[in-house]
């Protein structure tokens, strides 16, 4: 993008800079934690490359929106990792598996929860997948104690009554078989509420004693990929992913482009995460 371009809305240009998921960067500005040029921001309104946008008295630094190439990291989330920068816990985090740099989470998994979890240096494009009219399929492989009748199958599919609305599963498919009262099923979700297929079983009758996200729209949680390791898809994923959100795949910036210099890594498999501190 190059710096003379038109302004565009505040949140969408801190997001692509990969400063924060759109919903957070509309938190800072909703909070009045944002000033364009000293100014109070406000939602909605425009900025550019050229403006003194700033966070919480900080200097934001947007040259990331001119240049950035788009990268998503596909990361085998285990059991005991919470999906937030920091823990008030002290529990290890998903973000100190990952290699220097920012990243922003498509999503979350909770901290029982294991399998795949996106994560891009585009704002944006987390903003979109997200966000609930992208209808985005999420795979998962679910053991649950007790076994599924035709009744609950039905009512799994057809839609149930949550505290937070009514949901269901877009397909419910019997898995591999379990040992003892414990039966494994695939489900698919078109959207992302909290512990949303744990509360689907429960509400049921049944309990969900592990659970694994196998798949993101059309990106695969693959068998070489072992639990604490990432790696970062191909360009060609990438673009889907784009795709899928109905968004531009975005373009080399020209300055940088011409500098020789190269656009983005070559893509890297079967990482071994930074050592914890």
């Amino acid at each position: 993008m190059s710096k003379h371009s038109p302004p565009e809305r505040l949140q969408k240009l801190l997001a692509r800079a990969g400063l924060g998921s759109r919903r957070e960067i509309e938190g800072w500005i909703a909070a009045g934690e944002v000033t364009v040029n000293g100014e109070p921001a406000t939602l909605g309104m425009r900025a550019g490359l050229t403006d003194r946008i700033k966070h919480k008295g900080r200097l934001l630094s947007l040259n990331h929106a001119r240049a950035q190439a788009p990268r998503v990291l596909a990361y085998h989330k285990p059991e005991g990792e919470v999906s937030t920068q920091r823990d008030p816990q002290g529990r290890p985090t998903v973000f100190q598996a990952l290699p220097k740099g920012r990243w922003i989470s498509i999503g979350r998994l909770d901290v029982n929860t294991l399998g795949l979890l996106l994560f891009t240096n585009d704002g944006e494009l987390a903003h979109r997948l997200m966000h609930p009219s992208s209808e985005l399929e999420r795979e998962y492989a679910v053991r649950v104690r007790g076994e599924l009748s035709e009744a609950q199958r039905t009512q799994l599919l057809e839609g149930v009554m949550l505290e937070d609305g009514a949901a269901k599963f877009a397909s419910v498919e019997a898995g591999k078989a379990g040992e003892g009262v414990n039966h494994w099923y695939h489900v698919v979700l078109r959207e992302g509420r909290k512990r949303e297929v744990r509360r689907l079983w429960e509400a049921v009758g049944l309990t969900v004693s592990r659970l694994i996200r196998v798949r993101y729209g059309d990106v695969k949680l693959t068998r070489w990929l072992s639990a604490g390791k990432w790696e970062e898809l191909d360009e060609a994923q990438v673009r889907g992913l784009y795709h899928a959100a109905g968004l531009d795949f975005p373009q080399p910036d020209a300055e940088h482009s011409q500098s020789g210099k190269r656009s983005r890594p070559v893509p890297k498999r079967h990482q071994t995460p930074r050592q914890r501190g």
